[in-house]
């Protein structure tokens, strides 16, 4: 996947969790809790459905490397390459 795939897919799993949100304008370099209303648990949400739609492990201590849409970006990239 290029970065803008994994961008679009974790966005696309924040709509799914947060419907009444706006997404449309997230910025990638803004945490995405100060951006909409998630809390801890939506978070932990959004790490478990891309494990179940991607089979990405994200291990606990690297969970804050996931806070902006670039850090997933950063993150993600190496692996779902090949997704």
């Amino acid at each position: 996947m290029t970065r803008e795939e994994i961008r679009q897919a974790v966005v696309d799993i924040i709509e799914e969790l947060a419907p009444d949100e706006d997404v449309s304008n997230l910025d990638n370099a803004v945490r995405i809790r100060e951006q909409i209303e998630l809390d801890s648990m939506d978070f932990l949400d959004i790490i478990m459905e891309l494990r179940k739609q991607y089979s990405v492990q994200v291990p606990e201590d690297d969970y804050p490397k996931l806070g902006t849409l670039d850090g997933c970006m950063d993150y993600l990239e190496p692996l779902m390459k090949d997704k």
